[in-house]
C-alpha cells in the first residue's frame, strides 16, 4: 500500500461490482466508501473467508456492521443491512491475526443472505444516489461541514493529520465523498454513524452528518476548556515548586536556610537548651539527636526518632511556677467561687498554710470525695487558682488502659506520652495542678489497671522518679499537686486510698443552697439566656420551694437545672410578646415546674415506726423501718426491703437481743416467745446495707414490742451489738444534714462520733439536740423512758 491513497475513477456498478459479495463483520464503527484503512480479523474464524475472497477475480468483500460485542460470534440476525463494499489489499497474518488493507468502493444493500461453511455470504445490490437540481445547496452543505471542521482541529489536536488528509483528499465539488470522510471524524456513537450509511440521499446525508459535527465542535470546546483550566493548575503549581526550589537553593548557596533534617535538629536544640534537664535524660536525649543526624528524612526510623524528640524537648524539664502561699488571697478565691462549706474552705487553708511555712506545696495528694454536684472539680480548680498555678484536669472514669497514664511504648503506630507527661507539656511547667476526676469509677481489662499504674504517680516516695513508657526517662513529678475526686472510697483501691488526704464535702442544707442559688447560679443563668433583672424576679419562697420539692439532693446541679427551666419558660413568654416583669411567687412554682418531684415529708410515727439516719453515694437520706405483728402462731423474723446482708445481720441481732433482755425493758414474754413480726424499710426497690440502722431496728421492735409509738419525731444511728453496746458509723455530716433537710430536730447517735459532730459548721448544729449513746439502755430511757 503507497503512502497516499489512491483514487480511483467512477465506476458503473453494474461493470465492475459483484452482485454477491462474502461479507466480513464490523463490530466497533461502519466502513465508509471513502476511507482506506488496515482491518485486523481473527485468523481462526475468518482466514477460510478472507482465502476465498483472494481467490476471486475482483477480490471485493462487504464490510458490514454488527450489533455485537465480539465479531467472532455475530450471525445474520446481528447485521445491519447496508454497508460498504472494500478491495482487499496484502493480507497478512501474523500471532493469530489476519491483516489486511480495506479500500473503500461503493454503498451495498443485503439482499438476502446466505450462510456458508466458509462464513457469510449474501445477494447484494448498490444503491444508486439521485441526481439533484440544486448544486449550490450542497456545495453551501459542504462549505459549512468544512468550515465546521476547521473550527474542530485548532481545540482539538488529535484532528490535525486527518484534517490535512480530509483537505488534501476531498473538495467541496465532491460531496458525497467529502460528507462520509467527514462523519469518519467524529466519535460518534456506531448506530449514528451506521444511520448517516444507510442514508443515500446525499442532502439528507449532509444535514445528519453537520448535526454530528457541531457536536463534536461543542464537545471539543468543553474538552478544550478543561484541559486549559487543569493545564493552567499544573503550571501554576509547576512554577511554584520551581521557584521554591530556586530559593531553598539559593539560601542554601548563601547560607541563609537548611534543609528540613538540620532545621529539625535546630528547633529542637532551641527548645533544650533554656531547661535544667537531669543528666541521666541529657545523655538520652543527645544520642537521639545524633542518630537523628544521620537518618534519612524518608525512613520509618527518622519519623518514630523525630516524634520522641518532639515530645521530650516540649517537657518542661526544671520549669517552675512561682506559687503565691498568701492565706488571705487564697481565702478570698474561696470565697469569691463557694458559698457554704467553710469545714472545707478551712481545710484546703490548712492544707496551704503547711506548704507556706515549708516554702513550697510538693509530695501532696488531695482526695475531694462527696455526692454529685457539691462543687468538688470547682474547689480543685480554685486551688490552682489561689496558688497562681496552671491547672489541668484528667477524667479517669472509665479508664481502663494503663497506657492512657503511663504511656505507650514508642515503636508502637500512634504511640503517645501519658496523660500526665502531656499534662506538663501543655501547662509548661513541671508544678502545675493535675486533677484526677471521678477516680472511683475507674475500670480493668485485659489491657492493663490503670489504679495500680497510678501509684507510682500518687505515692511521694516514687513520683520523683515516675516513667513514662513513651519517653522512657524518669520525669520528677513531686512538685505536682494531684486534687482527686470521688463520689465514695468503696470502689477506690485501699493502697491508692492510703496514699491520699481526704476532704470530705458532704453536700448542702436549704439556707447553703438559698444562699448559692441567689450568688452563683441564679445571675449565671440569667447571662446565659439573655434575661435581665427587669425581666424576672424569683421570690425567696418560690426559690426555697424549687429547693425543697424539685431539688432536695445533696448537690445543686438539679437546682441549677430545674432554675433553668423557670428561665427558659419566662424566655418564651418574652419572645412571645410579654413585655412586662414576671414575678415568680411560691404558688407560681408548680405551674412552671409541674408536680412536685419530693412532697413534703410527714413525720412517721405510729407502732413499730422510727426513723433512721443513712449515707449513700449521693448524700444522707432518712429511712424509715416499719414493723409488724403479723400472729403468734410460732415465733418468727421476716425482712423485705432490698435489705443487704449487713443490714440483715444487724436486724436478726436487735431481735436477739431484745429476746434476750425482754425482763429488762419489761416486754410480754410472748411476743418474743409465739410473735412472728414483719420488719420492712419502705422503698423496697432500692438497695440498703450497712451496719447503722442497728439501734433503729431495735427501738423499733421495742416500740412494737411495747405497743407504744414513739411520743416525739426523732432520727437515730448507730451500729447495736449483740451486748447491748452501740458503736460508731461514719458518714456523720451527711446524716446531720439530711436530718436537718427533713426538719427533724432530735438526732441520737453514738458516743464515739461526738467529736466529728462538734466538728460540724455552727450553721449545720444550730437548733439541733443530739444525744449521745455508749448502749441501747439509754436510747430505751432516751425514748420510751424505761
Amino acid at each position: 500500500m503507497n503512502d497516499r491513497p489512491i483514487k480511483l475513477p467512477p465506476t458503473p456498478p453494474d461493470m465492475l461490482l459483484p452482485t454477491e459479495l462474502h461479507l466480513l463483520p464490523l463490530t466497533d464503527r461502519p466502513f465508509f466508501p471513502p476511507q482506506t484503512l488496515p482491518v485486523l480479523m481473527n485468523e481462526e474464524h475468518w482466514r477460510e473467508t478472507i482465502e476465498n475472497i483472494g481467490e476471486t477475480e475482483h477480490r471485493l468483500a462487504g464490510l458490514l456492521l454488527a450489533d455485537s460485542d465480539h465479531p467472532d460470534e455475530v450471525n445474520t440476525e446481528n447485521f445491519y443491512r447496508i454497508g460498504t463494499v472494500v478491495r482487499i489489499h496484502h493480507p497478512v497474518i501474523s500471532g493469530g491475526k489476519v491483516q489486511f488493507i480495506a479500500e473503500g468502493l461503493q454503498r451495498f444493500r443485503v439482499a438476502d443472505f446466505k450462510k456458508t461453511d466458509a462464513g457469510f455470504f449474501a445477494d447484494v445490490e448498490y444503491p444508486v444516489e439521485p441526481q439533484y437540481r440544486n448544486p449550490d445547496q450542497l456545495k453551501a452543505y459542504a462549505l459549512a461541514i468544512v468550515n465546521t471542521i476547521k473550527e474542530i482541529a485548532p481545540l482539538n489536536p488529535m484532528y490535525g493529520d486527518e484534517l490535512k488528509f480530509f483537505l488534501s483528499r476531498f473538495t467541496p465539488n465532491e460531496p458525497s465523498a467529502l460528507t462520509d470522510f467527514a462523519a469518519t471524524l467524529t466519535t460518534a456513537k456506531k448506530e449514528d454513524l451506521q444511520e448517516i450509511l444507510a442514508t443515500v440521499h446525499l442532502r439528507d446525508r449532509m444535514h445528519k452528518v453537520l448535526d454530528l459535527l457541531r457536536k463534536e465542535l461543542e464537545v471539543s470546546r468543553i474538552q478544550s476548556k478543561i484541559q486549559e483550566d487543569v493545564e493552567k493548575k499544573l503550571n501554576e503549581h509547576q512554577r511554584r515548586f520551581f521557584l521554591r526550589e530556586q530559593l531553598k537553593a539559593i539560601q542554601k548557596e548563601l547560607g541563609i536556610a537548611k534543609d528540613d533534617r538540620t532545621a529539625d535538629l535546630d528547633r529542637f536544640r532551641g527548645r533544650l537548651e533554656p531547661l535544667t534537664i537531669p543528666d541521666a535524660a541529657k545523655t538520652r536525649i543527645d544520642e537521639e539527636m545524633e542518630k537523628l543526624a544521620v537518618l534519612e528524612p524518608g525512613s520509618p526510623e527518622y519519623a518514630v526518632t523525630r516524634n520522641w524528640l518532639d515530645a521530650v524537648s516540649s517537657v518542661p524539664w526544671g520549669q517552675l511556677s512561682k506559687d503565691n502561699l498568701d492565706l488571705t488571697i487564697a481565702r478570698e478565691v474561696l470565697e469569691k467561687d463557694h458559698a457554704g462549706l467553710n469545714d472545707v474552705k478551712d481545710r484546703v487553708v490548712e492544707f496551704l498554710a503547711v506548704g507556706a511555712l515549708k516554702g513550697q506545696i510538693a509530695g501532696s495528694i488531695v482526695l475531694l470525695i462527696g455526692p454529685p454536684g457539691v462543687g468538688k472539680t470547682s474547689i480543685g480548680k480554685s486551688i490552682a487558682d489561689a496558688l497562681e498555678r496552671k491547672f489541668f484536669r484528667f477524667s479517669v472514669g472509665g479508664v481502663r488502659d494503663e497506657a492512657e497514664i503511663k504511656g505507650h511504648r514508642r515503636t508502637y503506630i500512634g504511640a503517645l506520652p501519658g496523660k500526665l507527661v502531656q499534662a506538663l507539656r501543655e501547662t509548661g511547667t513541671m508544678n502545675p495542678v493535675i486533677m484526677l476526676d471521678e477516680i472511683d469509677k475507674m475500670g480493668q481489662s485485659f489491657q492493663g489497671d490503670p489504679a495500680s499504674a497510678l501509684l507510682e504517680v500518687l505515692d511521694p516516695e516514687q513520683n520523683h522518679s515516675f516513667l513514662d513508657h513513651y519517653l522512657d526517662l524518669r520525669v520528677d513529678l513531686s512538685r505536682v499537686l494531684f486534687v482527686c475526686t470521688a463520689n465514695q472510697l468503696d470502689t477506690i483501691p485501699r493502697p491508692l486510698l492510703d496514699r491520699m488526704e481526704i476532704i470530705r464535702l458532704s453536700g448542702y442544707i436549704t439556707e447553703e443552697k438559698v444562699a448559692i442559688a441567689k450568688q452563683y447560679l441564679w445571675p449565671r443563668l440569667l447571662n446565659r439566656t439573655g434575661l435581665k433583672s427587669s425581666d424576672i424576679q424569683l421570690k425567696p419562697k418560690a426559690l426555697k420551694r424549687v429547693i425543697e420539692e424539685y431539688a432536695r439532693e445533696a448537690g445543686v446541679r438539679n437546682l441549677e437545672k430545674q432554675l433553668g427551666r423557670l428561665a427558659r419558660k419566662v424566655v418564651v413568654k418574652k419572645v412571645s410578646g410579654h413585655d412586662q416583669k414576671v414575678i415568680i411567687d411560691e404558688e407560681d412554682v408548680s405551674s412552671y415546674l409541674g408536680q412536685s418531684v419530693y412532697a413534703k415529708e410527714k413525720p412517721s410515727s405510729g407502732v413499730g415506726i422510727v426513723t433512721g439516719l443513712a449515707w449513700t453515694a449521693l448524700g444522707g437520706s432518712t429511712l424509715d423501718i416499719e414493723t409488724a405483728l403479723i400472729h403468734t402462731q410460732h415465733r418468727g423474723l421476716k425482712l423485705t426491703g432490698t435489705l443487704g446482708d449487713v443490714m440483715k445481720e444487724s436486724a436478726e441481732i436487735a431481735f436477739s437481743y431484745l429476746s434476750a433482755h425482754y425482763r429488762r425493758y419489761q416486754l410480754p414474754t410472748e411476743f418474743f416467745e409465739k410473735g412472728f413480726i414483719h420488719l420492712h424499710v419502705p422503698e423496697g426497690a432500692t438497695p440498703k446495707d450497712g451496719p447503722s440502722a442497728g439501734i433503729t431496728i431495735a427501738t423499733a421492735l421495742l416500740s412494737l414490742a411495747l405497743n407504744k409509738p414513739v411520743p416525739r419525731r426523732l432520727a437515730m444511728t448507730g451500729e447495736l451489738t449483740l451486748t447491748g453496746h452501740v458503736l460508731a458509723v461514719g458518714g456523720i455530716r451527711e446524716k446531720v444534714v439530711a436530718a436537718r433537710r427533713s426538719d427533724i430536730k432530735e438526732v441520737l447517735m453514738p458516743v464515739p462520733c461526738q467529736g466529728e459532730y462538734e466538728e460540724l459548721p455552727e450553721h449545720i448544729r444550730r437548733g439541733l439536740k443530739v444525744h449521745f449513746v455508749s448502749d441501747f439502755s439509754e436510747v430505751a430511757k432516751i425514748t420510751f423512758n424505761i
